[in-house]
């Protein structure tokens, strides 16, 4: 079994950063793909970043030039570098993380607020 540990969320006001962390623990070989996703209230769950093995970045359009993904593979964990916040970056982020090629892991989610 694999778990996810996120933290780094909290209030922030526009124009602001902050930084989501992520850590995986249980029994890991590999780490294949890792993604940060978020849901808004009263919207569907949406791609945020996703970073594969070969470190190919893939981000969604509203988040372009103010998010970064990174990783350390030494710490089994996922980043996102959240910069120029807006209030409509508000929402429930959660990490993801495709483990030993199979298997498919959520976070538990974080909360983000941005105040305008």
């Amino acid at each position: 079994q694999v778990h996810l540990v996120e933290s780094g969320g909290g209030l922030v006001q526009t124009g602001g950063s902050l930084r989501l962390s992520c850590t995986a623990s249980g029994s890991i070989f590999s780490i294949n793909e890792m993604g940060w996703y978020r849901q808004a209230p009263g919207k569907e769950r949406e791609l945020v970043a996703h970073l594969t093995i070969g470190s190919s970045t893939n981000y969604a359009d509203s988040v372009k030039g103010r998010f970064t993904i990174s990783r350390d593979n030494a710490k089994n964990t996922v980043y996102l570098q959240m910069n120029s916040l807006k209030p409509e970056d508000t929402g429930v982020y959660y990490c993801n993380m495709r483990v030993n090629f199979y298997s498919n892991y959520w976070g538990q989610g974080t909360q983000v607020s941005v105040s305008s």
